[in-house]
């Protein structure tokens, strides 16, 4: 993805944010940083059944990112694409609904990237973790692990996060059974914790975020990136 942008010497993008919660507002406040103004801003109370994806709302706008809900998700998308505007989404949960995404995505022609986790460090844990994965596939002394916890207000459980470096486990070749847990709690932003024990030692692979700002930055360079772009894209 390129490199934030800043300065005057370019043109500033118009960007939609859908879904106007926690992470909504943290979007807005670094978008200024990553050369955009925040030109629509939808919520619960202006956007119930799509009624604020409109042709006019979405005049000028050059990408939209999404944190909405995991059952609005389909829907937006399929509102936003026949206007001709590309997409971040970083709501999790919604993967029952991803052929519905991918075909919407299709057939308008439109670019979209997601990732259940926009954040840079949490993208290197899971090539940590993938690595670890693979060099214990063959020890079958070594079980294994995952687990997080975030905040009691988060919707679902395991984490979009979890579930994809527990993919990611399989994909390394690890074809063991792999326990997974969750927890919610708090105000906490969230930990991933992928290990593996054996009769001899126990290794311990854990991310913690500090705060959500990681997901925020991550998802306005991927809001950069998308424009101009068609297709699906995974971070």
């Amino acid at each position: 993805m390129p490199e934030t942008r800043s300065g005057t010497d370019f043109l500033r993008s118009r960007l939609a944010i859908v879904g106007y919660g926690k992470m909504g507002r943290l979007v807005e406040q670094f978008a200024p940083e990553y050369g955009f103004d925040v030109a629509l801003k939808l919520d619960e109370f202006n956007n119930v059944d799509c009624a604020g994806v409109t042709a006019d709302n979405f005049r000028g706008i050059d990408a939209a990112v999404d944190f909405s809900i995991p059952g609005a998700v389909s829907r937006n998308v399929e509102a936003i694409a026949p206007l001709g505007v590309n997409m971040v989404i970083g709501t999790t949960g919604w993967h029952e609904h991803s052929d519905r995404v991918r075909a919407a995505v299709e057939r308008h022609g439109v670019g979209l990237v997601w990732s259940p986790n926009f954040s840079i460090g949490v993208n290197a844990f899971l090539g940590i973790v993938a690595a670890a994965a693979r060099l214990l596939a063959d020890e079958p002394g070594y079980g294994a692990w995952a687990w997080e916890i975030h905040h009691d207000t988060k919707k679902d459980a395991p984490s979009g996060t979890l579930l994809k470096l527990v993919d990611e486990m399989r994909k390394a070749g690890y074809t063991r059974a792999i326990d997974v847990g969750s927890n919610r709690a708090g105000r906490h932003p969230g930990t991933h914790e992928i290990g593996f024990d054996s009769g001899a030692d126990t290794i311990t692979l854990r991310h913690t975020a500090r705060s959500r700002e990681g997901f925020a930055r991550g998802a306005l360079k991927a809001a950069q990136w998308i424009i101009g772009k068609k297709g699906f894209f995974e971070l």
